[in-house]
């Protein structure tokens, strides 16, 4: 049984709390050891001096495509991208062509994830057949299969009676219900966000009250059901006072954001960066400033990348026409370090639990925590490394970045997957 030793890390492990200077002993595919200086031989030794040691990444909400457009992205492709950003564990969205509404789409994505990903893949199963917002799917037969939640994701259930019993069904099971939160009627044919920014450019918009709205009801009828309701991609300052005030209440919510929430706002769309073209749309620096302090005071529970590949000929092309959203697997550590670490609105512990122990605990996984006796999922991060991204920086099948020549710090350096080093000095392990 093959035996690695991290030497000197500075193992951050929000789990228990510890943020100290460890040696940690990984034996086969588990934790033997996380102790102080160990005197012990090993088939490997990584000096992780200057480094920080965290359990490995989680990222609950990405599109990996598979099947149906692996044009755009495959199993492993998007895995490879994950390992490269230091994640170990990703949630893969259920709107692929097949959607996955039935056990057999979760057996193909377990399956092809076995046979050709790097980390581990946990499906998202659909709420609705065929994500169309009318008949519920078998959720029961799914978990059993293996999902850890459902979606429609960015196919919005805009009947509320549909929304109400899709709740309680997934509550029998325990699955939360992850939503998109958008009222269509409002947002029709919108491309940004609504405001002084899309008059000036002639961009028809989206009006912040369509996130607001929904996020308003279906914190409702999460009140009504007493079911698990996790709003995704969070990006108004109101949906973060309501939700803030739901978990006053004890209503059992909770809720992510992305760095570009966080990072960016609607006048880096400038002269129609189509890179910048996303849903729900970038807001404003106000919004930034309640998002950031949602993050800090525990309101907003995890940051994920919503990664969301699309071809050049899909993004190339006028605003209007171009295709919703961006690649995000291998800018979301960075940007965490340098947005909000550096920046101090968390503290390094704080951020790694955004993505670690607090996605682990909402979708009940082992994941996420540095412990003795279990499966070894860890990232070794370098804070000082600084990197500029272009377009050979990716190793998504896609480059529809909004951050392609920006200069980012503190990058994953080593990805450990179960034991095994699938990711080293950035360079990919053949195992």
């Amino acid at each position: 049984m093959e035996k690695i030793l991290i030497k000197n890390g500075r193992v951050v492990n929000p789990d228990n709390k510890i943020d100290e200077v460890l040696d940690i002993l990984i034996e086969g595919s588990k934790i033997k050891y996380l102790k102080k200086p160990l005197s012990i031989t090993a088939d490997k030794i990584i000096n992780a001096q200057g480094k920080i040691v965290v359990p490995g990444l989680i990222d609950m909400h990405v599109h990996l495509r598979e099947p149906g457009r692996e044009d755009e992205e495959t199993i492993a492709s998007g895995t490879k991208a994950a390992a490269m950003g230091g994640i170990t564990s990703v949630c893969c969205m259920a709107n692929t062509n097949p959607c996955i509404d039935n056990v057999s789409g979760v057996k193909f994505v377990l399956l092809k994830a076995e046979k050709e990903g790097l980390i581990n893949v946990f499906p998202i199963g659909s709420i609705t057949k065929n994500l169309l917002g009318k008949e519920l799917s078998s959720m029961g037969e799914m978990s059993k299969a293996g999902i850890v939640a459902v979606s429609d994701d960015g196919n919005l259930i805009m009947n509320a009676k549909i929304m109400r019993r899709a709740l309680e069904y997934a509550k029998t099971f325990n699955l939360p219900t992850i939503v998109h939160c958008e009222d269509l009627n409002l947002s029709h044919n919108g491309v940004m966000n609504e405001g002084k920014v899309s008059a000036i450019l002639g961009l028809a918009g989206i009006p912040r009250e369509a996130e607001n709205i929904m996020v308003a009801r279906d914190i409702a009828l999460a009140n009504l059901t007493g079911a698990k309701l996790h709003i995704a991609h969070v990006s108004t300052k109101e949906s973060v006072t309501l939700i803030k005030e739901a978990k006053r209440k004890g209503i059992k919510v909770t809720c992510e954001t992305c760095p570009h929430y966080f990072t960016l706002t609607e006048k880096n769309v400038g002269k129609y960066n189509t890179n910048m073209k996303m849903k729900p749309p970038l807001r404003t620096q106000t919004d930034i400033n309640a998002i950031k302090e949602g993050l800090a005071e525990g309101t907003i529970d995890c940051i994920v990348s919503d990664h969301a590949p699309h071809l050049d000929i899909e993004k190339n092309t006028e605003f209007n026409l171009a295709a919703f959203g961006i690649i995000g697997l291998e800018t979301l550590l960075p940007l965490i370090m340098v947005e909000l670490v550096e920046k101090k609105v968390l503290s390094l512990s704080e951020a790694i639990k955004k993505v670690t122990l607090n996605p682990a605990t909402i979708l009940g996984l082992k994941e996420g925590r540095l412990k003795k006796g279990e499966y070894a999922n860890l990232t070794i991060i370098d804070p000082q490394m600084e990197l500029k991204i272009g377009n050979d920086f990716f190793h998504s099948k896609c480059k529809n970045s909004p951050f392609i020549g920006r200069k980012l710090k503190g990058f994953a350096v080593t990805t450990i997957v179960e034991g095994r080093i699938v990711m080293e000095n950035r360079t990919f392990v053949s195992n």
